[in-house]
């Protein structure tokens, strides 16, 4: 048996998914149950690999502790090994374009008949249902930023184009929609016996994210203008120049405000008087005022007096920090931000971010890195009542693959 079927750490020790998804947002969802200590089984096509181990390094972290197996879903042995792994098991991510699987006659009343209580995530990029001409669009992350109004929003004025926010904003955020979802679907159907399917759609979840810029648009009218790191209120830089390097300074709360403005000088000023909570647009010499002030400072010192100077002032500040810059601060070292574990690919060592959020009683473990191409497909198998002979039988018929595609 697989030293990771039967985990014993997290909150999610009594977890079963079967990860049927590829890329980004399905298997991140599955990531975050597989930390928490869920036996978590990505099923690979034999016909070709998850396009996301052209990097290994990231896939080595983005599946650390899911065991990986190969299978031929659509065939009818295929079919009939995914019937036996369902059996048991709480969850069904599947990623592929809308209708994919019902068109394989696996629709979700089909798998229910299997197992009652399954919770079925179906992750694409347009939905399953809508306007038939959208659904069996192909969709990646910048597609889903695209079609969502969330591109629309984000970049620099015209005439520069529209910016993709990277890296893979869409397809994270998805499979975080997918990851509460399905968990308070599996508390439902433990309770009621009754399984669940869940439509989750890559540009709906990016729609969701949109704040008050949706809601404007939506009931005034008001299309926000692309203004690169500005923001639509606030009147300052928000990226701020230094001698040296750049920091983000967001202006905002009367008290750190105040203290900004009689650290500049200007507390006796007309145009500054009462309670202010920020530096807005609407009051066009104020703003005048205070970012002349702010933007000299900050070019006539380094970041790490500026963060000196305001930090104690209660003002919400950071350096813009780089990799390197990450791996040299406190306060990453001190909580432990970053693990390393060996890769099982290569014997390298790995480092990487450890699993969040961190639980007090439960915490999540790295067990192992992402595993290469069929690793567990035997042990998995085995487990589920299959006899070496019928494990070679799959492998003959193209049903399982052991070769890298």
């Amino acid at each position: 048996m697989s030293p990771l079927s039967s985990q014993n750490f997290g909150n999610l020790q009594n977890l079963k998914v079967i990860n049927a998804s590829s890329v980004v947002a399905g298997p991140f969802m599955c990531e975050l149950f597989a930390e928490q200590g869920a036996d978590v089984i990505q099923l690979e096509s034999t016909l070709v690999s998850d396009m996301y181990r052209l990097w290994p390094q990231s896939w080595s972290m983005e599946r650390r502790n899911q065991r990986s197996m190969t299978l031929n879903i659509p065939t009818p042995e295929g079919r009939g090994v995914l019937f036996r792994l369902l059996e048991e098991a709480d969850i069904l991510v599947e990623s592929s374009r809308g209708g994919t699987w019902e068109k394989w006659g696996l629709t979700d009343e089909a798998l229910w008949e299997v197992n009652p209580k399954l919770v079925i995530v179906h992750i694409s990029g347009f939905g399953l249902t809508g306007d038939p001409a959208y659904l069996r669009r192909a969709s990646f992350d910048s597609i889903g930023q695209a079609f969502s109004g969330y591109m629309a929003i984000n970049g620099f004025p015209d005439p520069l184009p529209p910016y993709v926010t990277k890296p893979y904003t869409g397809d994270f955020i998805t499979g975080l929609f997918g990851a509460w979802s399905s968990l308070a679907a599996v508390i439902r159907a433990r309770e009621s016996g009754q399984g669940e399917s869940i439509d989750v759609a890559q540009f709906e979840s990016l729609v969701r994210l949109q704040a008050s810029y949706l809601t404007d648009g939506l009931n005034k009218g008001k299309q926000a203008p692309r203004m690169g790191n500005l923001d639509t209120v606030g009147a300052c830089q928000g990226t701020q120049q230094c001698s040296d390097g750049w920091i983000f300074i967001a202006v905002g709360g009367a008290g750190a405000v105040r203290a900004m403005i009689e650290f500049f000088g200007l507390g006796d000023d007309p145009d500054f008087e009462g309670p202010i909570q920020s530096i807005t647009r609407n009051f066009p010499e104020r703003a005048r005022k205070f970012t002349e002030k702010l933007d000299g400072f900050c070019l006539e010192h380094t970041v790490a007096e500026v963060e000196a100077t305001f930090a104690p002032m209660g003002v919400a500040l950071s350096p813009i920090m780089t990799y390197s810059d990450m791996l040299a601060n406190s306060h990453y070292q001190q909580r432990g931000v970053f693990e390393t574990w060996v890769d099982i690919q290569t014997g390298e060592e790995m480092v990487g971010a450890a699993p969040i959020p961190r639980f007090k009683n439960n915490p999540s473990q790295t067990v192992r890195g992402g595993a290469p191409y069929d690793y567990d497909t035997r042990a998995v198998m085995s487990e589920h009542g299959y006899s070496d002979e019928e494990i070679d039988t799959l492998y003959a018929n193209g049903t399982l693959n052991n070769g890298a595609k």
